[in-house]
């Protein structure tokens, strides 16, 4: 029964709603630039689960390192955040 209530709803886009900012997996090349900038190792970066809504919309997999880009409202520039992705238990 459960199937039959999901195919009601259609397919939300997340990535396009604006609440959410824009995220962007890194390549091998950018995470060792960021890793060697902030002289940091992969695993001390903030965490986000496999699972999260967003992630699965972009692809991302574990071990994976996310972007995320936000529009702040008391800076002119915009903020760059950092998430490395984990399956979470």
């Amino acid at each position: 029964m459960a199937k039959k209530i999901k195919k009601k709803f259609k397919k939300i886009d997340i990535l396009r709603h604006e609440l959410v900012p824009k995220h962007v997996i890194m390549t091998k090349e950018e995470v060792d630039d960021l890793l060697k900038k902030y002289q940091i190792k992969l695993v001390q970066l903030p965490r986000i689960s496999v699972d999260d809504p967003v992630i699965q919309m972009l692809g991302a997999k574990v071990n994976d390192v996310i972007k995320i880009i936000r529009h702040s409202e008391t800076s002119v520039e915009n903020s760059e955040y950092y998430r490395f992705v984990v399956k979470l238990a």
